[in-house]
């Protein structure tokens, strides 16, 4: 909220942000027609349908409302930090001093469990976007029935294996496709509209208090329903990087809201006007034939665009994850020269593809797909309205009863859709709640492991020893060449020279001493990337810094220290890295399966020398036991 105000953007660049907007981050919530109004129908009750479609359709369109136009494009995507969004943002906005993230509190456990459900989402949001798509073929060829699990399992193997190849060509068509779709179900809607105008009616919040007030008993099933309309909302935050918060609120009011919210109301229109119609009503739309067919080739364009997107988030959490100490190092792929944010890790793609093709196969329609999807959702919404508490109060300093009334209101409407989820755990829900628990478990015990590590071998025992001080008395043979240590602490000495010293009693001219810092922002500029001093004998002491949303590259490090007039030759230069070999069955205050897990993932992790990009024929490894 304190960013000074951005010069205007010429109406072309303006337009073409917005365009982009919509194939990115309206994908998922544009999708949920196919299936929130089919569902919500289903909970009503039978000696009053009209009453009941216009308290459904009224509690549908003021969800969108409160919770898109009012939570997050009023409030929670104000909160950038340096223009980017998403989870961890808020992470580094509720440290008053941007220090580095070291210790686990209780606003980072609230970050985490956030990020670790929205990793439950990431599985489940193809399998039933796709699928719900596929479903349409049924429509058309009511044969097709018993293959559409099949179908869709194909398309989303082939959307998996292609990301390898990156998105930056597919990623022009985004915007456009998804342009036509809120074209197409909006004209759709409106002409359902036009035939019964009455269904205008559900624009009043009474009908849905209504609805809820006289069937008390449906109100869980009710609010399950609906909370589908908004699945997808974190990615306004999430992706505000890409195209700025304007673009975002322009595409959401000018296309996304009145697309979606006529959609929905024709298809309100269309149940009541054929109440005897028990297909979808998002297809049933269309009318039989060609145009139908075209629609459910459209939905699963669409729900594929949606699908790409939330993968490529997906990717871009865990690399945040990973530049903050919370997850494990793994393989980080660019697949564009141009655009950083275009990466593939190989593990996460694999992981996903496995998980939403065996929930395709699991649950086997989108219907019973249905009850299992929500969970994840409003649990992540929740964790964000708990943090967005700790930004406005420490960061923006408001008032305690501001911030207090405000996260309250959110928290009220968050905390009913949660609730409103919970019936659906033993029919699905745990799949998603179980996928965020284990995300949570890894992180945590990743982060309290580290946590100690650096403590005990990295902390404080070497800052005492200054390395240039070990070269003075000339007892210690100078080689020609450059050696750079890795030190995971910018004082002292780092273990890896002295192990070196210890056996060699010999060392390079030129001696680096290494520190790779992950500051708690998504970007460093360029001019503070690297900072450099002489401590004398030849021996230089550097620091990289790399944002969240940025790979660390050491070799390009090391080229800006010899134009800084460092005596390196980078093709010749040796990289000295300690390799940890965790035990356990020490006295680490951990629980034995947290030491258990903790060597697991630091035996697999991916070594430090592949994720620092440096030639793997210019590296010495010594080993460094660690007992937790």
């Amino acid at each position: 909220m304190s960013q000074p105000t951005a010069a205007p953007l010429p109406s072309q660049t303006r337009t073409a942000l917005t365009l982009g907007a919509l194939g990115v981050v309206f994908g998922d919530i544009g999708t949920s027609p196919l299936y929130t109004l089919r569902e919500c129908l289903q909970h009503l009750p039978a000696d009053d349908r009209a009453a009941g479609v216009l308290g459904v359709l009224s509690l549908v369109l003021w969800a969108l409302v409160l919770v898109v136009s009012v939570k997050y494009l009023s409030f929670i995507t104000r909160a950038d930090n340096h223009s980017e969004g998403g989870i961890f943002a808020l992470l580094a906005l509720q440290r008053r001093d941007n220090s580095p993230v070291r210790k686990m509190t209780i606003g980072i456990a609230v970050i985490l469990a956030g990020a670790a459900l929205l990793y439950g989402e990431g599985m489940i949001t193809p399998a039933i976007s796709v699928l719900a798509a596929a479903e349409g073929f049924r429509t058309v060829a009511p044969a097709i029935q018993p293959y559409i699990p099949l179908l869709a399992c194909g398309i989303l193997a082939g959307l998996f294996w292609a990301q390898h190849k990156g998105t930056a060509v597919i990623g022009r068509l985004f915007g456009p496709v998804i342009l036509v779709w809120f074209l197409v179900i909006g004209l759709l809607g409106a002409w359902h509209v036009a035939q019964n105008p009455g269904i205008l009616h559900a624009i009043n919040p009474i009908h849905g208090w209504r609805l809820l007030a006289q069937f008390p008993g449906r109100i869980l099933l009710l609010l399950g329903s609906v909370v589908l309309a908004i699945t997808g909302v974190e990615a306004l935050y999430a992706d505000m990087g890409h195209f700025g918060r304007r673009a975002i609120v322009r595409a959401w009011y000018w296309v996304v809201l009145p697309g979606l919210v006529l959609n929905y109301f024709g298809q309100g229109a269309h149940a009541l006007a054929r109440p005897e119609d028990l297909t979808n009503p998002f297809f049933a739309l269309a009318p039989a034939g060609l145009s139908r067919l075209g629609l459910v080739l459209l939905s699963i364009a669409a729900t594929i665009i949606a699908s790409q997107a939330l993968i490529t988030g997906t990717f871009s959490l865990t690399r945040q994850a990973i530049q903050l100490g919370f997850f494990p190092r793994l393989t980080v792929r660019h697949t564009s020269a141009e655009r950083e944010g275009q990466i593939y890790l190989p593990l996460v793609n694999r992981m996903l593809a496995i998980g939403a093709i065996a929930t395709v196969l699991g649950f086997g329609s989108s219907e019973r797909l249905a009850g299992a999807y929500g969970i994840a959702v409003t649990g992540a919404m929740t964790m964000t309205t708990v943090a967005f508490y700790f930004v406005a109060r420490r960061r923006w300093h408001w008032s305690w009863p501001a911030t207090a009334s405000l996260c309250a209101f959110f928290l009220a409407i968050d905390l009913a859709l949660f609730v409103s989820n919970i019936p659906k755990i033993p029919h699905g829900g745990w799949l998603p709640l179980a996928t965020g628990i284990g995300i949570l478990l890894v992180m945590q015990v990743w982060k309290r492991g580290r946590e100690i590590i650096y403590d005990r071998v990295y902390g404080h025992g070497l800052q005492s020893v200054d390395a240039a001080s070990l070269f003075a008395g000339g007892t210690i043979h100078r080689v020609a060449g450059t050696a750079v240590f890795m030190a995971s602490n910018p004082k002292g000495t780092p273990l890896a020279l002295l192990h070196h010293l210890k056996s060699n009693r010999c060392v390079q001219q030129t001696v680096v001493l290494l520190t790779i810092d992950a500051e708690p922002e998504p970007h460093v500029p360029d001019a503070e990337r690297l900072t450099f001093s002489d401590l004398g004998q030849g021996v230089w002491r550097a620091v990289g810094r790399y944002g969240y949303m940025e790979s660390p590259d050491v070799a390009a490090l090391v080229e800006r220290l010899r134009a800084g007039g460092v005596q390196i030759e980078p093709m010749t230069t040796t990289y000295y890295f300690n390799r940890e070999m965790v035990l356990t069955g020490g006295d680490a205050p951990l629980w034995e399966w947290q030491k258990s897990l903790y060597a697991f993932l630091s035996r697999n992790a991916r070594p430090a020398k592949d994720y620092y990009r440096i030639p793997p024929n210019q590296i010495i490894e010594i080993g460094l036991p660690i007992q937790l």
